[in-house]
């Protein structure tokens, strides 16, 4: 059945299952007559395709943390090796354990907030 997903199917037609092929990407779920239309093409390649698309989706719009975190993460990221004092580092693996996040991530929006900061300033 043609709809507005953008694939070519057809269900309870005559037509094989092998023979349905998805074209492009489902964004839709098509409007069916009947349940057990439904049904069929629940259980085809387009019907998994299409859940495997919107878990896919799913996983990547549900964002965890805070908004800087996320903002953090996306920003290019260069390595680099920092000695600190051993209480400074006990002390921020404690805070980052309170807040739930790595302490690594808790020195970097440290850092961020700081140098934020002093740009304002001058």
């Amino acid at each position: 059945m043609p709809g507005k997903s953008g694939i070519t199917w057809s269900a309870g037609r005559g037509e094989n299952d092998a023979m349905n092929t998805v074209k492009e990407r489902v964004t839709r779920i098509p409007k069916f007559m009947n349940e057990d239309e439904e049904a069929t093409w629940w259980s085809s390649a387009a019907g998994r395709e299409f859940l495997k698309q919107q878990s896919a989706a799913g996983a990547s719009r549900r964002q965890k943390g805070s908004p800087l975190v996320a903002n953090l993460r996306r920003a290019a990221s260069v390595q680099i090796a920092l000695r600190l004092p051993a209480p400074d580092l006990a002390k921020a693996r404690e805070i980052a354990g309170r807040k739930g996040i790595g302490y690594q991530t808790l020195l970097k929006m440290l850092v961020h907030e700081g140098l934020q900061r002093e740009a304002r300033r001058q």
